[in-house]
Parts: C-alpha cells; sequence; structure tokens
C-alpha cells in the first residue's frame, strides 16, 4: 500500500499575497494588481505582516508598478508614491501621494469630515469631531 501524499501547505491569507508578488517578479511583469481589499479578513499581525512584505518588494523591484485598491488608508503600504481617488466611479483626484491624501480631499471623497495623518509612512483616518 502506497501511503498518502501530505496535504498541500495551507498559506495565510497575507502569504498569499506574498506569493502572488513573487510570481509577479519570477515571471518580469511590469504591473500587479492586488486584490481588491488586500488585508479583508487578516487580523492585526496579518494584515502589518502583509504590508512589513510589501516595500522591501519594492525596494528590490523598482520597475515593479502594482496597483492596490482599498478603502481603508492604513492598508496603504509606507512606500506609496501616487494615488487616485474616485468617488461616484469618476476622479476626484490624483498624483503623488502628499498632494491627493489630505484631510480635504479624502473628506470630499467619502463625503464626510476625517482628519488625516502620516506617521513614519503610515496612514491613519478618523471621523473629525
Amino acid at each position: 500500500m502506497t501511503p498518502a501524499a501530505p496535504p498541500p501547505p495551507v498559506l495565510r491569507a497575507d502569504d498569499v499575497t506574498v506569493v502572488r508578488e513573487g510570481r509577479a517578479i519570477r515571471e518580469e511583469v511590469d504591473l500587479t494588481v492586488r486584490p481588491d481589499e488586500p488585508a479583508t479578513g487578516l487580523d492585526l499581525a496579518g494584515r502589518e505582516r502583509l504590508l512589513d512584505s510589501l516595500d522591501p518588494l519594492r525596494e528590490a523591484h523598482p520597475e515593479l508598478a502594482t496597483v492596490l485598491v482599498t478603502h481603508h488608508l492604513e492598508e496603504l503600504p509606507a512606500g506609496t508614491t501616487h494615488a487616485l481617488l474616485l468617488r461616484d466611479g469618476r476622479a476626484l483626484a490624483s498624483g503623488a501621494v502628499a498632494d491627493v491624501l489630505t484631510s480635504d480631499q479624502v473628506g470630499k471623497c467619502f463625503d464626510h469630515p476625517v482628519r488625516l495623518e502620516r506617521r513614519d509612512g503610515r496612514w491613519n483616518v478618523r471621523a473629525r469631531r
């Protein structure tokens, strides 16, 4: 009797994104598109592992452009250079991240007054009271 093959490894959701990035590098593509809301379903540790893995990939392969779609600015990697804000399917603002991700612009995008802060390259947004 032949023993059964071991089950395939189970990857955490944050590992799947890292594998996807690695495949893009190996296949020498110029653009990767991450799934919508890539940190959805991850706990805090998983989200942070995911984000911590993305900037070293960007630094090692600057020729690789990446598009990330999210409603959660906290999920943007510190190395994010450009942003596009969409409202009702139309571009509200686009360009360098420092020009686009402002309290005023993000507040207009969500139709809600917000306070946006950036610390150590990461964003934090809260409702303005």
